[in-house]
């Protein structure tokens, strides 16, 4: 579990962590807005939900260990041309190639592995576990990137140049990238072979035919839902970063310091809830999260705590990043409540990820341009007031996934 969970969050630290992470320092060395950001995810995106559908049609014919492997080698190969700080249309390019080195051979193979190292009874905390292990790699290596910005930048954050926001992102990228050749080296040793005859039978082979019926069930219609709303509210967390600098005023180490410690909620909340479904019924949490989100997007939305101290805008962050964090620990833990059978448990993925993660394809694109070039409170409010209707949407999803179980 350890290797799963390592490698699990390894391959998303480039495309993913680096810019939720060090997207205030990324702006500023790369000479680009929110708005070219989205743009450049969203390509991920395009090529990631294809890449989610026949990815799931690989997990169920080969080695977890060797697909697990090879996407990290490919992944880290990007890493190494991103340190050349490459132009906003290179930048594109190299977004669409990981869309395709993160999922197509990763993604599925990494939610089965999961599924098949848990039982019928402990799903909650076996994916609490994995998002919750990968949210902490991913803060600890946030954390050690941050220090290195902090080494690196003069004591006096006036007389920092673009010399060293350059200079400090190449090494932070080069460091996250050796990390990711060394997690490709651990997964081979460590992840244990499996029986290819048993990957080669005929039940291993891809039917269109079972796929279409399951597309048509109606809870792999709303558990599709779930994932697309709670992902939404995954994205919209690489804002808290931005946010503590453009609304709080926070320095650029501030305001990464801030989005490191929203990441260290992670492994709080998938951990912790995964453990109480278990108690309980992972579905059944699944509603309370989207309530929190709902209120505390509302409210931030509605600029409530503006003119107040800060701690109180904070304080519905932190509100915000525990829900969105307590449902990545659950959503892919209620798969064993649809006695989908295991060994279709890759065309399962596959199949509900097209739907659950398009929000890699515009999330990024709407909230660069509902922010701008220099985004002020009024935009940041405006951005939260129409994310609100994301969980309301989730929230409905749920209670009909609940109902189409009894059926």
């Amino acid at each position: 579990m350890f290797a799963l969970v390592i490698a699990g969050e390894a391959i998303f630290l480039l495309p993913f962590i680096l810019m939720r992470v060090f997207k205030p320092v990324i702006r500023e060395a790369f000479l680009i807005s929110d708005a070219q950001i989205g743009e450049a995810q969203a390509l991920y995106g395009i090529t990631a939900v294809i890449s989610y559908f026949f990815g799931g049609f690989i997990a169920d014919k080969w080695e977890a260990r060797k697909l697990l492997c090879l996407s990290l080698i490919l992944t880290g190969i990007g890493g190494f041309w991103m340190t050349m700080i490459p132009s906003i249309f290179t930048l594109k390019i190299l977004y669409a190639f990981w869309g395709v080195s993160t999922i197509f051979l990763f993604w599925a193979a990494l939610i089965k592995a999961t599924r098949q190292w848990g039982n019928a009874n402990n799903q909650g905390l076996s994916f609490g576990l994995l998002d919750g292990g990968r949210g902490f790699f991913a803060a600890t290596i946030a954390l050690s990137g941050a220090a290195i910005l902090s080494y690196f930048f003069p004591a006096d954050s006036i007389e920092i140049t673009f010399e060293n926001k350059v200079q400090t992102l190449q090494y932070i990228i080069g460091t996250i990238t050796g990390i990711v050749f060394l997690v490709a080296v651990l997964v081979w040793f460590v992840l244990p072979k499996e029986n290819l005859e048993k990957s080669n039978s005929k039940e291993f082979q891809f039917d269109f035919k079972q796929a279409f019926l399951l597309m048509k069930q109606r809870k792999v219609i709303y558990h599709s839902l779930i994932i697309f709303c709670a992902y939404s509210a995954y994205k919209l967390t690489g804002t808290y970063g931005t946010y503590a600098r453009d609304v709080w005023g926070y320095t650029l180490e501030e305001s990464t310091y801030f989005a490191v410690f929203i990441q260290f909620l992670r492994p709080i909340a998938a951990v912790s809830v995964g453990w109480i479904a278990d108690k309980y019924v992972p579905s059944k949490l699944i509603v309370p999260c989207f309530t929190i989100l709902i209120i505390a997007s509302s409210v931030l939305g509605l600029g409530f705590f503006y003119d107040q101290p800060i701690f109180l805008s904070f304080t519905f962050f932190v509100f915000m990043a525990l829900g969105t964090y307590s449902l990545r620990g659950l959503y892919f833990a209620i798969i064993e409540e649809t006695k989908i059978p295991i060994q279709l448990t890759g065309t399962l993925v596959g199949i509900i990820s097209v739907v659950g993660f398009t929000p890699d394809i515009f999330m990024s694109l709407f909230v660069g341009y509902m922010l701008g070039k220099d985004p002020t409170v009024i935009e940041y409010q405006n951005l939260f007031t129409l994310f609100t209707i994301i969980p309301i949407i989730g929230l409905l999803a749920a209670i009909g996934f609940k109902k189409a179980l009894k059926k």
